[in-house]
């Protein structure tokens, strides 16, 4: 087993923090923060920009992720398996009987961790944005919730539940727990890891003031107004902007970009990114009706994620609240086989399950094949050296709706965090897979002695 690295890596570090200095492009104050760690130490972190007006991006800055913290969920799963609390093939219903409605007393947590259960209509629930934010009605009402499979089942392995797995795995933890679920995760996991004011669904009120904001609420209040009678309208979708000269040229010094343009076939002409993210996305199979069924509750207005009361919320799927330090750090657990500081929190049998990914196919929200694997997904890459050994590529974790990701690769004890404040998305965006790209390709170019001394 490697031995733990003495210090920050210096070069890999300016590397990186060159890179994501870069990647600002022309969003700035906007920012973000990164982490990487290597057999249970920190070998490089970098930050640039603002979080909020008057805070500067750091390491340990609170981030809105939404579906990267899906993982975290995950992972508490994982270490009430290892108590032997969990088994992933018993039927949900075994714990929490009233789960049990409309044909579902035969689902179990692999159904669910995969994807597979026909779980993921958010539109069959009679909801509103007050209902969402009610943890108890929400978790009633997926309790009595019925199956229904995506439209064009035929042509998928799995269908992503963007939101209702949240509550989900909250019911199932709380009923094998007897704790209400921020206790259960501040007890079984973050604690154990040192990260228990770092990873938060439900912001507490003293903290609200530390999370990352957008640039365009940076002088605003939580509801802003003109005047009494006229409130301030929010944008509530990331602005697609035309691409710079200067952007189109910072894409083209990037690590990757050779990698890029070959795969894109694009020799001449200067790569865009959308043409970038298509490499890694494939939007011509997006199905809207399934990726609307999935993410957008039936007749309302959109939730407002960034709203202080829906970030003091518990809405696991989509809400999570935690800084790149607090994630890298879970990750490295994980890498580190379930073991943190001297103490096991997830078997090792169990970590191992996790190289194995449980579908294959295309998903039926995610325009992409995920290789859904107990609550992970594989990380999207395709510039990085490929062993003819496939254990060590095995590389899985969870991204998010803004692009935020968090990951790990267990054959080098490697974890990686990216959380920002861009006002992007996963399918417009590129800044998580160029620097998932640009740490592997350093990685993989450093002589053995040097990444794990």
């Amino acid at each position: 087993m490697p031995q733990e690295i003495a210090s920050i890596d210096q070069g890999l570090q300016a590397h990186l923090q060159q890179i994501l200095n870069q990647l600002q492009l022309d969003d700035a104050p906007a920012g973000g923060a990164l982490v990487v760690y290597q057999a249970g130490q920190c070998i490089a972190e970098a930050s640039v920009g603002m979080a909020r007006q008057d805070k500067a991006w750091q390491p340990d800055t609170l981030s809105l992720n939404f579906s990267t913290g899906k993982a975290v969920v995950a992972t508490l799963i994982h270490v009430l398996a290892s108590n032997d609390l969990l088994d992933y093939d018993t039927p949900i219903a075994t714990y929490w009987p009233a789960f049990g409605a409309h044909d579902k007393d035969a689902i179990t947590l692999r159904m669910v961790l995969s994807h597979q259960a026909d779980l993921f209509a958010i539109t069959t629930l009679e909801t509103d944005n007050d209902v969402l934010l009610d943890w108890d009605v929400m978790l009633a009402k997926v309790a009595d919730m019925t199956p229904s499979a995506p439209h064009k089942a035929e042509e998928y392995d799995s269908a992503y539940s963007a939101l209702v797995s949240g509550w989900l795995l909250g019911g199932v933890i709380e009923a094998v727990t007897k704790m209400r679920f921020a206790e259960a995760l501040r007890h079984y996991l973050t604690e154990p890891l040192g990260i228990a004011d770092s990873c938060y669904f439900g912001v507490p009120n003293e903290r609200l003031d530390d999370v990352a904001q957008l640039v365009q609420d940076f002088n605003t209040s939580d509801t802003p107004v003109n005047d009494a009678e006229h409130p301030i309208k929010r944008r509530r979708k990331p602005v697609l902007k035309t691409e710079s000269e200067t952007t189109l040229q910072t894409y083209a010094n990037l690590p990757s970009y050779r990698c890029w343009q070959y795969l894109a076939e694009q020799d001449d002409t200067l790569l865009n990114a959308g043409q970038i993210n298509k490499l890694y996305f494939d939007h011509a199979r997006l199905n809207l009706k399934n990726y609307k069924a999935a993410l957008i509750p039936a007749g309302q207005e959109p939730i407002e994620y960034r709203k202080a009361k829906t970030l003091q919320a518990i809405i696991p799927a989509a809400n999570g609240v935690a800084s790149a330090r607090a994630l890298a750090t879970m990750y490295a657990m994980i890498a580190c086989g379930g073991v943190w500081q001297g103490k096991t929190l997830i078997d090792s049998a169990i970590v191992e399950q996790f190289s194995h990914s449980l579908v294959t196919g295309y998903d039926a929200i995610m325009p992409a094949k995920m290789a859904w694997r107990y609550g992970y997904h594989d990380i999207f890459h395709c510039c990085s050296f490929e062993s003819d050994d496939s254990s060590q590529s095995v590389r899985f974790g969870h991204m998010g709706y803004n692009g935020s990701v968090a990951w790990c690769e267990p054959a080098r004890q490697l974890a990686f965090a990216f959380v920002h404040n861009f006002d992007a998305t996963m399918l417009n965006d590129i800044r998580q897979f160029a620097l998932t790209e640009a740490l592997l390709l350093a990685l993989d170019k450093m002589p053995s002695a040097e990444m794990i001394q």
